[in-house]
């Protein structure tokens, strides 16, 4: 129940921090979607050899869209997920602190 809740905070916060102009353009759902097809990006990442994964939000964006359509769930823009992973990486950095 926590972990629903958790994930309900997130993509919560990624729609909140969305530029107006994206806000109707993205639903919970497809937040969520793009949220899962991060994690797998990054777990399929290589970290350098501190652990770290270098990360470049444009080909991140990128990546998910090439996937939304070869998966059929939606025709996004580069350029408009671009928001949805930066706020993504944001949250996550404000969880560290």
């Amino acid at each position: 129940m926590k972990a629903a809740e958790e994930d309900a905070q997130e993509v919560a916060y990624i729609l909140n921090e969305l530029p107006q102009d994206l806000k109707d353009k993205f639903t919970e759902d497809d937040i969520y979607y793009l949220i899962d097809l991060m994690l797998e990006y990054f777990s399929n990442a290589e970290a350098d050899e501190e652990g770290y994964v270098d990360i470049d939000v444009e080909e991140v964006a990128k990546h998910l869209v090439e996937q939304a359509k070869k998966d059929k769930v939606g025709d996004y823009k580069a350029e408009d997920v671009f928001f949805v992973v930066q706020a993504e990486l944001d949250y996550n950095e404000s969880l560290d602190n």
